[in-house]
C-alpha cells in the first residue's frame, strides 16, 4: 500500500512540474512570421522603439518594376547577401526619422518631421538596425527553406536616389516584402518597409538541420564554401591550362646567322654561295620569341622531308655532343666574306669635253648666239621712259602721300 501511495504522490507532482513548463510555439516559423519578430525584437531591444507589423505583403517584381514601389525620399539600403546577390532595404522617412530621433533624443517628438533627402549620416545610424534585422531573419528561418533566399544579408551601402538601381542590381526577378508599420507607444506614428532579395536564392549553405547549433551549421557552411572554391579555383585551372596550351607557339630552327657588309649583300644575286661552317647541320638552333634560345638540335630526314632531332640535355652533360660542346666554348671559325669591289665607273674612257650636260645640248655652242644684225650691243632698245604693255610713260609724279595708318585702305 506505501509503495502504490509513493507512485501516486510521485505522478501528481509530476503533472504538476509538467503544467509549469511553457508550451511550445507548435505553429511553423514563416517567412513573414520571421520579419514580424524580427523588426518588432531587434526595435525593442537595441533601439527602445515599440514596434508592430500592421501588414505584411509578398509580391514578385522585375528589376523595370522597382522604381515604381518606392516612396519619395526613402533611404535606399544596398544589402550584399550569398553569392555577391545584391538586395534592397528601404526606410520611408517616417521609418526613418524615428529610428534617429530614438538614438539621438531618447524618443519620439509629439510630430514628425516633414519629409527629407536622406544623408549619408542618416544612412550610418540606420545601418545597424537593418543589419540586426537580417541577422534576425537569418536565424528564425534558418531551419527551413526560406533561408536559401532571405539568409545571409548584410548592409553594404546605401543611395540618395532610385536612377542608378539599373545599373547596381541584376535584371532577374525580386521578391519584394512590403510591411506597414506603427512606432511608438499606441502607435503614435505610421511608417513602413520595403525588402528586396532575389527571388532565386543563393544561401543553400545556410540551412541548418533541425537541433543543429548554429555554430555547427556555420562551420559546415564554411566547409562547404571551401569546397565550393576549392572546386572553382580547379576548374578555372583547368581551363587557364587549356587555354594557355592551346595558344599557338612559333618555335625556328636556326642553322646559322652570318653577318655581312652592305656590299655584299647588295651583290646578292640567285647562286651566289653564302659560306657556312662545315659543322652547322649538326648545331641548329631551336628559338622562340626574341630570339631566346630554347635548344639545339641535328638537321636530317624524315620520311622524305627536312626534319630537326632536339638535342637531349642529357646527351650535352654525357659528353655525347663534344663538338658540340667545343661549339658553345669556342665559336666555329668561318671563312672570310669577300673583300667588296665597286667594280668599273660606266663613265670611265669617256673623254670630258663629249659628255653632254642634258638633253639640250652645251650652252656654250654657237648655236645659241643670235643672229647677226638682231641684237648685240649696237642694237636699238627702246628708251627707258617709252611706254611699255599700255602702262605709259613713266612720269616724275613727285613724293607719294603718306600712309594713313588706320584708313583701312
Amino acid at each position: 500500500m506505501d509503495g502504490m501511495a509513493d507512485e501516486r504522490i510521485q505522478s501528481v507532482l509530476r503533472r504538476k512540474a509538467e503544467a509549469g513548463k511553457p508550451v511550445a510555439d507548435s505553429a511553423p516559423m514563416t517567412p513573414d512570421r520571421a520579419i514580424t519578430q524580427a523588426l518588432a525584437k531587434v526595435a525593442q531591444d537595441s533601439f527602445g522603439l515599440p514596434l508592430q507589423v500592421t501588414a505584411a505583403r509578398e509580391s514578385r517584381m522585375s528589376l523595370a518594376d522597382l522604381p515604381e514601389a518606392l516612396e519619395d525620399l526613402s533611404l535606399l539600403a544596398m544589402i550584399e547577401g550569398p553569392g555577391e546577390a545584391l538586395g534592397l532595404m528601404v526606410l520611408p522617412p517616417a521609418t526613418l526619422s524615428a529610428l534617429i530621433e530614438m538614438q539621438t533624443m531618447g524618443q519620439l517628438a509629439k510630430s514628425a518631421p516633414a519629409p527629407r533627402r536622406a544623408t549619408r549620416i542618416d544612412a550610418s545610424m540606420a545601418a545597424d538596425f537593418i543589419d540586426a534585422v537580417l541577422v534576425q531573419i537569418g536565424d528564425f528561418l534558418a531551419e527551413t527553406e526560406a533561408v536559401i533566399w532571405a539568409g545571409g544579408f548584410r548592409y553594404a551601402s546605401y543611395l540618395d536616389d532610385p536612377r542608378p538601381l539599373g545599373l547596381l542590381l541584376e535584371d532577374i526577378g525580386y521578391r519584394v516584402w512590403s510591411l506597414q508599420l506603427e512606432l511608438g507607444a499606441g502607435g503614435m506614428r505610421q511608417g513602413g518597409l520595403l525588402w528586396v532579395v532575389p527571388a532565386n536564392g543563393r544561401g543553400a549553405q545556410l540551412r541548418r538541420n533541425p537541433g543543429q547549433t548554429a555554430l555547427a551549421a556555420t562551420a559546415e557552411g564554411i566547409a562547404s564554401a571551401a569546397a565550393e572554391r576549392a572546386a572553382q579555383e580547379a576548374a578555372w585551372g583547368k581551363q587557364m591550362q587549356g587555354t594557355v596550351m592551346g595558344t599557338q607557339a612559333v618555335i625556328e630552327a636556326v642553322l646559322y646567322r652570318v653577318s655581312l657588309p652592305l656590299s655584299a649583300v647588295m651583290a646578292l644575286r640567285p647562286g651566289v654561295d653564302i659560306p657556312l661552317p662545315s659543322d652547322a647541320l649538326e648545331h641548329l638552333r631551336l628559338e622562340g620569341a626574341g630570339r631566346r634560345r630554347l635548344s639545339l638540335g641535328r638537321l636530317g630526314q624524315s620520311r622524305g622531308m627536312r626534319a630537326v632531332r632536339v638535342i637531349a640535355e642529357e646527351d650535352l652533360a654525357q659528353g655525347t655532343m663534344a663538338d658540340v660542346s667545343t661549339a658553345k666554348a669556342k665559336p666555329a671559325k668561318t671563312d672570310p666574306a669577300p673583300a667588296f669591289e665597286a667594280g668599273a665607273s660606266p663613265f670611265a674612257g669617256k673623254p670630258q669635253d663629249t659628255l653632254a650636260l642634258s638633253t639640250l645640248g652645251d650652252p656654250g655652242s654657237s648655236l645659241y648666239d643670235p643672229p647677226a644684225g638682231e641684237a648685240g650691243e649696237d642694237a636699238d632698245f627702246p628708251p627707258i621712259g617709252m611706254a611699255l604693255d599700255g602702262f605709259g610713260a613713266t612720269e616724275d609724279t613727285g613724293d607719294l602721300p603718306p600712309v594713313k595708318i588706320g584708313s583701312g585702305l
